[in-house]
């Protein structure tokens, strides 16, 4: 017998959310780790928030709201809060109820503006990583840094020079510009509407955007990000900065967690991110990074290329990543 394609409306709902999500869905253990971490920072968010006035929205909810929009690469709050409310998978992990109402966009941004000003982000890293689900797939031999372009949200129309010269774009809201034949660079030409974001172009052949960069600190075993910082565009940033991070603690503040790199170990780098097979530019890796080796210890090693043989000797000497 044919069913009939009708919707009837029902005056309750006896939804179960935790049913819904299968049982091995790979945020079901994702979340287990989030939820433990984030009991651990209850006291840190009590001193965030005042204890009278209005209630803001719950900074635990706050936080799987944003690991949802990494994971799902959604592009802003606006549209994270529409899947919020239609998506009972995003629903079940931020912790909403099926009839509970979702926050607005700009209440959701002022919210988390707000938490991320006490540099909760950070602490919420380290804690996941003292998790022991987590702290299990982590060694303290190898770790290698990698970094990615970050496209800012400025249009390259705004890319205008310092002096103001140049000629006015075409009327209208987004008039367009002819750059045809023009030198641009970042030492004459700032973008009007992210002055921080830069040009520049990942390599060769390629187009240039405006952009920041992203750099993250892997342990090489496993996969697993162990420290993020994003940074102006600058082709000397990864190895100046990343390396003397490494000898943070890994957990909450005041604990006995050990440093995250205890003995000696090699930092490993991607060869691709503006360091090629010469001598010279290892040379230059191993210099910018001698003030943070100096703090920590460890041994710039650059990951093996692809048509180069595992463990193999580097012309300047230096052992190459396993």
């Amino acid at each position: 017998m044919r069913g009939k394609d009708e919707v009837r409306g029902s005056l309750f709902s006896y939804v179960d959310l935790e049913r819904r999500v299968g049982p091995d869905h790979p945020l079901r253990v994702t979340r287990g780790i989030v939820n433990a971490a984030l009991s651990e920072m209850s006291g840190e968010f009590e001193a965030l928030y005042p204890p009278t006035g209005r209630d803001f929205i719950p900074p635990e909810r706050l936080l799987r709201a944003l690991l949802l929009q990494a994971f799902f690469s959604i592009r802003s709050e606006r549209q994270l809060v529409e899947r919020i409310d239609f998506d009972l998978l995003f629903r079940w992990f931020v912790g909403l109820d099926v009839d509970d109402p979702v926050w607005d966009a700009t209440t959701f941004t002022k919210n988390r503006d707000r938490l991320l000003a006490g540099e909760v982000a950070s602490r919420f890293l380290a804690s996941v990583l003292a998790q022991p689900k987590v702290r299990t797939l982590l060694s303290t031999e190898h770790f290698s840094v990698d970094g990615t372009l970050l496209e800012a949200w400025a249009s390259t129309k705004s890319f205008r020079p310092k002096d103001g010269s140049g000629p006015p774009p075409d009327a209208g809201r987004n008039g367009e510009q002819n750059f045809r034949g023009q030198k641009r660079s970042n030492d004459t030409h700032a973008s009007t509407t992210d002055p921080d974001a830069l040009l520049y172009r990942k390599g060769p052949g390629k187009e240039a955007k405006l952009c920041f960069m992203g750099h993250a600190l892997m342990e090489n075993r496993n996969g697993p990000i162990v420290d993020a910082l994003a940074t102006r565009a600058c082709p000397r940033a990864q190895p100046r900065r990343m390396p003397h991070r490494r000898s943070r603690r890994v957990g909450p503040p005041g604990s006995s967690w050990p440093r995250l790199m205890p003995s000696a170990p090699a930092a490993g780098r991607n060869k691709s991110h503006k360091l090629r097979e010469s001598p010279e530019a290892m040379a230059s890796f191993v210099g910018s990074c001698s003030a943070g080796l100096a703090a920590t210890g460890s041994l710039p090693i650059p990951l093996a290329s692809d048509h180069g043989r595992r463990g193999a000797p580097d012309a300047g000497g230096v052992r190459r990543a396993v």
